[in-house]
């Protein structure tokens, strides 16, 4: 079974791309390392690893890839939206993240100790938010340089020092 914990946030599955089961696959937080001959797809929150048969690239940000055994435009929707993550060595050294990278990540205030783990990023506005699972409900921490105190890449841990009462609103 795959490790959460070795892998990292890619992007997503798109449409179907043609009828062979070719599917467009968007990379929002790094590119794909040259070694990279698998991703691994959140399916009912299990990581399963889907092999490439090949890959080209259709724009700055995405791929149109074909995997194993998906040679239909049915079988490749399937994958639609499905959040995609590669093995944490293979991607590239200097790779700028964007916040979906740390879906996963442990958060914690320097003042009020661990909030959660952090479960989504709301990119939707001009003000992205994480959502951080705290006791059964959802905290919204705005994702923003000034509030990150430390991150530790290797524990999948974020340290915020958040306003006085954000957390309360």
């Amino acid at each position: 079974m795959l490790k959460r914990d070795d892998f990292v946030y890619y992007g997503k599955f798109l449409k179907p791309h043609g009828t062979k089961g070719e599917i467009g696959l968007m990379g929002d937080s790094m590119t794909l390392g040259e070694d990279c001959d698998y991703v691994a797809a959140d399916i009912d929150g299990i990581l399963v690893p889907f092999f490439f048969e090949y890959t080209r690239e259709k724009n700055s940000d995405t791929l149109i890839v074909k995997i194993e055994r998906i040679d239909s435009t049915e079988q490749a929707r399937l994958l639609t939206n499905r959040e995609v993550y590669i093995p944490r060595e293979w991607a590239e050294e200097g790779d700028s993240y964007t916040w979906g990278y740390f879906r996963g990540f442990t958060a914690e205030d320097e003042q009020l100790g661990e909030l959660g783990e952090i479960i989504d990023v709301d990119d939707s506005t001009i003000n992205t938010l994480f959502i951080v699972e705290h006791k059964g409900e959802e905290l919204l921490i705005p994702a923003q340089e000034e509030f990150i105190a430390g991150i530790d890449h290797e524990k999948r841990h974020i340290t915020f020092h958040l306003p006085e009462g954000l957390l309360t609103l």
